[in-house]
């Protein structure tokens, strides 16, 4: 953790709803005038998108049908542990992007699923934003959560982050439900080994709950909205939150225990500015006091 050169790191799996808080964040650095290298956790992949697919047919042919992007093997964790600390120490490190469609593949002139080379972070940054797997990710080797200064993480029911998953990799992808299906399948050890344990080290989790029936996600004809949904808000620590001040300003909300608090879906964005914006300003105002 560092006063000076501070990491914001928002962690869950994907169809989880972690680009949304991105997106949140990003409101937040824009309308502050905080520059911020943000880093996308697809980049600390393992493996470009055809050297996966042969890294998990030889993974089955070897006995090991469950390796995935979830785990460790498929990530290059130390790196990103070395990125955290570096940063934090002096403001550098090591950053490049993963080209994910035709769009990000053709401004580079590269193909989609690849990625770009390594390139210093940004000059003069205030603060250094990661969002995907493994932003507090911890094993007997790797720590990258003790160099974040602000853990959040995204964390819907289960079925709903299948339903979300379902969708997008269908609609968006073009994959196929029984792809999709058995990816989720592939996933669900490391899942429950490597990203579930990093929910109890977050400083704030964001917990989406939807209030419609989601009991069998793989027939679900539409994704339940932000109005069909509660969002439970856990602080890991609840001293310095004022808890009347969320109330008053998101109506309808209530406390469930002396660390959380319940909003309808539909307010989850501005919960977070609400809760983020003085967090942000405060880091970044250690920074210029030290």
């Amino acid at each position: 953790m560092s006063v000076r050169h501070p990491v914001v790191a928002v962690t869950g799996s994907s169809g989880a709803g972690t680009t949304t808080v991105m997106n949140s964040f990003q409101h937040i650095f824009r309308r502050e005038g905080i520059r911020a290298q943000v880093v996308e956790g697809d980049s600390f992949h393992r493996f470009d998108r055809q050297q996966m697919r042969k890294a998990m047919r030889d993974a089955e042919a070897q006995g090991r049908p469950n390796f995935s992007h979830f785990g460790p093997q498929a990530n290059l964790l130390a790196e990103l542990e070395t990125l955290f600390r570096q940063y934090g120490l002096d403001g550098t490190g090591q950053v490049r992007h993963y080209l994910h469609d035709d769009r990000e593949a053709q401004a580079h002139g590269q193909e989609p699923g690849t990625f770009t080379g390594w390139e210093p972070v940004e000059r003069d940054t205030e603060l250094l934003f990661y969002e995907g797997l493994h932003g507090a990710y911890k094993d007997a080797s790797v720590d990258v959560a003790r160099h974040v200064d602000l853990l959040v993480g995204v964390v819907p029911i289960i079925n709903l982050e299948w339903i979300q998953k379902l969708h997008r990799d269908q609609k968006l992808r073009g994959y196929s439900q029984e792809a999709v299906v058995d990816t989720i399948l592939r996933r669900m050890p490391d899942y429950v080994n490597h990203l579930c344990p990093q929910f109890s080290r977050t400083h704030v989790n964001f917990q989406r709950v939807p209030t419609v029936d989601t009991s069998n996600p793989f027939i679900a004809r539409d994704i339940p909205s932000a109005d069909e949904s509660m969002v439970v808000i856990r602080f890991a620590d609840p001293k310095g939150i004022d808890f009347p001040y969320l109330l008053s300003m998101l109506a309808n909300s209530m406390m469930t225990r002396p660390n959380s608090i319940v909003i309808p879906g539909g307010k989850m964005g501005l919960a977070m500015q609400l809760i983020f914006t003085p967090m942000i300003l405060r880091l970044v105002d250690q920074r210029k006091r030290a």
